[in-house]
């Protein structure tokens, strides 16, 4: 299927009712935190926006580890307390980028191998992973999902370390791209994060035990204390005798590249990065929008939930009022699938309604957080249209979004972007604006928190780590071009 623009859904999954894009997943865990199976739901419920497709936690409980999980939002799948006596146990909330959308995939994944139980939960793509799977595939593994998560399991049990960690950490050595792990045994819970920081991961107290989450908000949801982020490069250790923190890529040369997309878009805005909330970050996009796209107009509207912040920030620097021009109806379901572009076209109309009372006659600022594929925003201009707006300027509070990303989020092909195949002049006939205004990189990068670097990939600034044909326009996620790495590899010398 294709929307009216010519992009469509990836291959294996459903056409939805808007064209944002969404990241693979959110993880949790706990390490002797009492009560951990009931958490674990808590903290899930407060990461559901980073994956609606499936739902799942596993436990430890008498030596062993017991996996509950199934296709479905939170509160459907995970319908039970769980054991009341678990004290260690992870979680995961999926959007399918690589693999299908089926319980197959669901995680967290239970494997079973020389060292015992392990379940995993991921956050990510790991971008050699087509060219792992073919060594290991050889070498005898045989997969049980099409999910690129499954990879790491396989590099452990086929490693030649003796020790687990030690199997872990040349586990860790050979994946390629931007990724959290969590990974939980009967005695220990690890949490793992890419080199260059693309995904988010952080770690918190709860009592006297440990927890850890993709966002601040999911510590916050199971009574944390945030503590800090998991380090990029870093294989967090947690066990009976604290936490200790392993480097499995060594000194990790460049500064990290952490996905500038959660602040504009994914995260929620109550979570912290960077040192500041992300709602005061998304509040600063905006203010950085009025000075390089002013707009002549009467009133600030922003698109529900994620650019309200921004449109706060827009109107504050522009002095003109901010009101809710549009509403979201919540009840539309999560996965509004309808089987014909009539219906695709209706069910904005559905989700989002605009307030008469507010726009008519009146020159409206409409800013959203991003334009991906440009079907939403063309579908709300004209719902502020026929509610009598006299005027519609676009403002987006980030750039163009140009380049797919290879790092989790399902943008996989250059050819279903808007930015990246319409010019300027199309793109503003196409959506129905008098005017479209982007935020510039530097003014993004000025808005941002910290003097670190940020992953811009998606915004045409260059991948911090490489990718090629294969992850690429054609095919599935995977080979970065180089050479299959031996199973098993040990990590660089400490």
């Amino acid at each position: 299927m294709r929307d009216e623009l010519g992009f469509g859904p990836k291959r294996g999954e459903a056409s939805g009712d808007d064209d944002r894009p969404r990241e693979e997943c959110g993880v949790v865990g706990l390490f002797e935190v009492p009560d951990a199976a009931q958490l674990v739901y808590r903290g899930l419920f407060a990461l559901q926006h980073r994956g609606q497709e499936s739902a799942g936690r596993a436990w430890v409980q008498d030596g062993d580890i017991t996996v509950d999980k199934g296709m479905g939002l939170v509160s459907e799948v995970l319908t039970t307390p769980g054991p009341p006596d678990a004290r260690r146990a992870i979680g995961h909330v999926r959007y399918s980028t690589t693999g299908t959308s089926s319980l197959d995939n669901a995680q967290p994944l239970l494997m079973r191998s020389r060292f015992g139980p392990m379940a995993l939960a991921h956050n990510g793509n790991l971008t050699n992973h087509a060219a792992l799977r073919r060594t290991l595939e050889a070498r005898g593994a045989i997969f049980q999902t099409s999910s690129d998560s499954e990879v790491l399991a396989h590099l452990v049990a086929h490693g030649v370390a003796q020790r687990w960690l030690t199997a872990l950490e040349g586990a860790a050595h050979q994946l390629l791209g931007g990724f959290a792990y969590v990974v939980l045994t009967p005695s220990s819970l690890v949490a793992l994060r890419d080199p260059h920081g693309i995904r988010p991961l952080v770690v918190g107290t709860r009592g006297g035990g440990v927890v850890v989450a993709s966002e601040t908000a999911g510590l916050d949801a199971m009574g944390a204390t945030y503590l800090r982020d998991v380090e990029p490069g870093e294989m967090l250790v947690i066990d009976h005798e604290g936490m200790t923190t392993r480097r499995p890529w060594g000194p990790v040369p460049a500064g990290p590249t952490p996905c500038a997309f959660e602040l504009v878009y994914f995260s929620r805005s109550d979570s912290m990065s960077g040192g500041q909330s992300v709602h005061r970050t998304r509040r600063a996009l905006g203010r950085q929008l009025w000075k390089e796209q002013p707009a002549d107009a009467d009133v600030v509207v922003g698109v529900p939930d994620s650019s309200l912040p921004a449109a706060m920030g827009y109107a504050e620097a522009a002095g003109l009022p901010l009101d809710f021009g549009l509403v979201k109806n919540r009840y539309v379901g999560r996965t509004f699938i309808v089987p014909n572009q009539d219906g695709r076209t209706d069910s904005v109309a559905l989700k989002l309604s605009a307030v008469e009372d507010v726009v008519r006659d009146r020159r409206v600022v409409l800013v959203d957080d991003s334009l991906v594929r440009g079907t939403t925003a063309a579908r709300l201009v004209g719902l502020l249209r026929r509610a009598g707006a006299q005027a519609v300027h676009m403002r987006i509070a980030s750039p163009p979004y140009t380049h797919p990303c290879h790092y989790g989020i399902d943008t996989s092909r250059s050819r279903e972007l808007a930015a990246a195949s319409l010019s300027r002049p199309e793109l503003l006939e196409r959506i129905g604006a008098d005017s479209l205004g982007y935020l510039s990189q530097e003014g993004l990068r000025e808005a941002l928190p910290g003097r670190g670097d940020w992953c811009l990939a998606c915004f045409g600034a260059g991948y911090p780590v490489p990718v090629g044909e294969e992850d690429g326009e054609g095919g599935e996620h995977g080979d970065d071009g180089v050479a299959a790495p031996v199973a098993g590899g040990a990590p660089p010398a400490q």
